[in-house]
């Protein structure tokens, strides 16, 4: 398995100090640059996001500081490392930096060896606290989200939907009659059976939808801007594809339930509750069906 570079930033003013730093790690990271404040704003919240961003303090317009300062206060950069590289000196300087939330601060001139192994430390850190935070939030056995994120994601597109006011839907999907797969063939045949399911079902996912394991043969997607009928359809989408699927060679199919999010809905247990119903209304219609809460109209399925 090829891994590959981190995604290394690199913000100075001068591009003379950028390319003595870029030739001298180009070997062993992907390199970025750039020569103001606001570009690498830009940059770190762009896809690949920088896994560490050197960073000059005395620069035109906006001072390393001043970036460092707003990089920590959103959510999607305050997590990235910032090491400060400048000619400032002075210890107050230093702690100041480190007020901001830096990791480390190195003054200039710099010598190659100690910028090349103090960068290499805090990546090796920031990716042994990244695959830590990813097994925190994704189920072991399929990869897919776990309960824990689906909670706490699902209740913050949850505000953001009544906020802006756009449909938020969600499907809860069962495997119909699991425990005859366990009984019949094994558990690790049945293991293997959720991890087929479950790469099918993250697949289904559009950029701005996600899917978790919410626990042993039941998942749940949950998807932005998607109205009841477009639900429906989506889920009646995954039904049919998980017929015909036959994971490990055994014929398998799902009920599901699906439901829109509604003003009153106070919690995430309001949520899914309706939806967790509609999979039992589904389950006692014959199974391999799609069934919405009695809370929703019922436009009809599209062919699919």
């Amino acid at each position: 398995m090829t891994i590959e570079k981190p995604q290394l930033l690199i913000v100075d003013d001068s591009p003379s100090n950028i390319q003595v730093l870029a030739q001298m790690l180009s070997d062993d990271y992907c390199i970025k640059v750039a020569t103001d404040g606001a570009r690498c704003l830009e940059l770190a919240v762009a896809d690949p996001s920088p896994d560490l961003i050197l960073l000059d303090v005395d620069m035109p317009g906006m001072s390393g500081y001043e970036v460092c300062q707003q990089l920590k206060a959103q959510d999607k950069t305050s997590a990235i490392p910032v090491i400060f590289i400048t000619g400032m000196v002075r210890t107050e300087d230093e702690v100041y930096g480190f007020e901001l939330g830096a990791i480390d601060y190195i003054t200039k001139p710099f010598h190659p060896v100690i910028v090349e192994a103090r960068i290499k430390t805090h990546i090796t850190i920031k990716r042994q606290s990244d695959e830590l935070k990813r097994m925190a939030m994704r189920d072991q056995l399929t990869n897919l989200y776990n309960r824990h994120y689906l909670m706490d994601a699902a209740s913050k597109k949850m505000a953001r939907a009544k906020r802006h006011s756009f449909p938020l839907s969600m499907i809860v999907i069962d495997i119909d009659l699991f425990k005859n797969i366990n009984d019949k063939y094994g558990h690790m045949v049945g293991d293997a059976v959720l991890r087929d399911i479950a790469s099918l079902l993250d697949g289904s996912c559009r950029k701005e939808d996600f899917v978790a394991r919410f626990g042993g043969e039941e998942f749940v997607f949950i998807l932005d801007h998607c109205d009841l009928a477009d639900c429906l359809n989506k889920a009646e989408v995954i039904r049919c594809a998980v017929e015909t699927l036959n994971p490990q060679g055994i014929a398998v199919t799902v009920s599901l339930g699906v439901t829109v999010l509604q003003p009153d809905d106070t919690d995430f247990d309001c949520f899914f509750n309706r939806a967790d119903a509609a999979v039992y209304a589904a389950k006692a219609d014959g199974r391999n069906c799609v069934s919405s809460s009695s809370m929703d109209y019922n436009p009809p399925l599209l062919p699919v």
